[in-house]
């Protein structure tokens, strides 16, 4: 063999060897490469919107990966919309249909990936039912992802656990150590928020009506009724606990029954421990006429 050939075979055989680590750590990590595309474009705007609106860049990333599958769902590529967010009562721009949790959903259509970016920042700032998420750490991804799922992000009930191991297989974590020391831009709100048996709710006021409450969350008048089992005619009064997303079948853990006192009724019981109404007459085998009897208990689970 010819001095040449064997050199430049020995210099092909090197390069190998020094590829083999490098291949086989990717392999190792298992990392999806049209993710690592998707954090490569984006990365460095999760980190400004973080900057500016105090919103985790692992958590933007992770659920701009989640939702809109790496920038590669139909939604995204049509609409630039990279956060699945519907259009809601108080959006004014373009929209698009989209079968979601049902069929032909509206959706919002933005001009470009940046314009997608700003307005899911200030989804979460402006929304009620998140705002007790700004007052954790901006490097508590964990917290924020189980926050979002517990305020109604998402009806995927491993949402919070599909979030932290998106964040936790590609190391975006270290995207948030890079927040600066900008003033935070608070969320603006009338009412303090809540959290309670994993649901977020707000207090009514005197003056307060759906309408005003419907402005203020971006939750529309009729859901707000129906979360609450409310009817459509009924005035909110001072100190009314009015929920921002559906009540659960039963009440938590901790409280087994509850012991009937003067005053109390079916709704306020539901009410008082975020219980469906529905799930409560249901539980304690009641019929819908049925008027709670002072000194009596009823089940909560």
């Amino acid at each position: 063999m010819k001095t040449t050939q064997r050199n430049h075979i020995s210099t092909i055989f090197s390069l190998l060897l020094l590829l083999l680590p490098l291949q086989a750590a990717n392999a190792q990590k298992g990392r999806n490469a049209n993710y690592t595309a998707y954090i490569n474009t984006y990365g460095s705007v999760a980190v400004e919107q973080m900057k500016k609106h105090k919103i985790p860049a692992s958590i933007t990333l992770a659920q701009g990966l989640l939702e809109s599958g790496a920038g590669r769902s139909e939604l995204t590529r049509r609409s630039n919309n990279h956060f699945g967010i519907k259009c809601g009562s108080t959006w004014k721009g373009k929209t698009t249909r989209h079968d979601d949790d049902a069929r032909d959903e509206c959706f919002r259509v933005y001009k470009h990936a940046g314009e997608s970016y700003e307005d899911h920042s200030l989804f979460l700032l402006r929304g009620t039912r998140y705002a007790f998420l700004f007052k954790l750490s901006i490097t508590d991804y964990k917290g924020w992802a189980r926050g979002l799922k517990q305020a109604g992000y998402a009806t995927d009930p491993s949402y919070a656990d599909r979030l932290i191991g998106i964040i936790e297989d590609y190391e975006l974590y270290k995207y948030d150590r890079k927040g600066g020391k900008s003033a935070p831009e608070k969320p603006v709100l009338q009412h303090q928020v809540y959290l309670f048996n994993h649901l977020t709710y707000i207090i009514a006021r005197n003056g307060d009506t759906f309408e005003s409450l419907s402005k203020e969350t971006g939750l529309s008048r009729r859901k707000l009724i129906k979360y609450n089992d409310l009817h459509k005619d009924y005035t909110l009064t001072d100190g009314d606990i009015i929920y921002l997303r559906r009540k659960n079948k039963k009440a938590a853990k901790n409280y087994l029954q509850h012991t009937i006192k003067d005053g109390d009724s079916m709704h306020s019981i539901s009410q008082m421990y975020g219980i469906r109404l529905k799930s409560l007459y249901k539980m304690n085998r009641k019929d819908p006429d049925y008027i709670p009897e002072t000194g009596r208990s009823l089940r909560l689970r």
